[in-house]
């Protein structure tokens, strides 16, 4: 099953890349015009999406101007099945998104596997009215084949400017096997951190061509990080406080 997990994931990623790319590339483009006209890259998942917006905040090697909005609730943390019956809810994502500082001209990122639930539906919505330029990340099959639980009977991908397909199944599940009664072993964590890394890649490179120093963290473990790493804190700390939380 190690071998076919394997064989899987290389052929989603194939096809990720063969008919996302044009989409990437302008989702690229966008992340590099929001920074270079002094705007941010937040994101926003439920559940386990959430596990992507932490992959690339605070990240070695990517970008500084990166604010994952993090609600708690909607996390496995603080209690899994909740998680699960809060993210359903209509009108629910207002009790936070409220207190979120959202500009035009950023972009604003949203990550649901399904599509169907109504917080990430909320959240995109509340960012595209704040102006912000929402990339929506999702799976098209998946979507399709479920109906909506938000009260406007529409799916994620219905709601965002622009929609990346990670290209996940049905379920998420990818692998099957005669002695398991249920399909196992999801791919979207795999897919959309592939997806994001991929499309900071080429705006770091966009920015770069077009005389912009992108602005990259060092990892804090080579000698000298530190430095060039606070510099960039100190640019974007007010716009994204979690970088100095806790630090008095």
């Amino acid at each position: 099953m190690i071998a076919q997990y394997f064989q899987k994931i290389e052929h989603l990623l194939q096809k990720i890349k063969n008919e996302e790319t044009d989409s990437m590339k302008k989702a690229a483009e966008k992340v590099a015009e929001a920074i270079k006209q002094g705007g941010i890259v937040q994101l926003f998942g439920c559940g386990h999406s959430h596990i992507l917006t932490e992959e690339v905040f605070y990240r070695a090697g990517g970008l500084v101007p990166i604010k994952p909005i993090f609600h708690e609730p909607l996390m496995l943390h603080e209690g899994a099945v909740l998680s699960s019956m809060l993210e359903r809810k209509n009108n629910y994502a207002h009790t936070f998104m409220s207190r979120q500082d959202i500009r035009s001209g950023d972009v604003f990122i949203v990550l649901s596997t399904s599509g169907r639930n109504a917080v990430p539906i909320d959240v995109a919505l509340h960012a595209r009215e704040k102006g912000a330029f929402v990339i929506i990340i999702t799976s098209m099959e998946y979507s399709n084949s479920q109906p909506s639980r938000h009260e406007s009977g529409k799916r994620l991908y219905e709601v965002g400017d622009l929609v990346i397909d990670n290209h996940s199944v049905i379920g998420d599940a990818i692998l099957k096997h005669e002695k398991v009664a249920i399909p196992f072993s999801p791919t979207s964590t795999v897919s959309g951190a592939v997806i994001l890394n991929g499309i900071f890649a080429e705006a770091i490179v966009i920015m770069a061509k077009e005389g912009f120093t992108p602005p990259v963290f060092l990892s804090g473990n080579i000698e000298g990080a530190d430095e060039h790493n606070q510099l960039l804190i100190n640019k974007y700390k007010e716009r994204i406080p979690l970088l100095t939380k806790g630090l008095g």
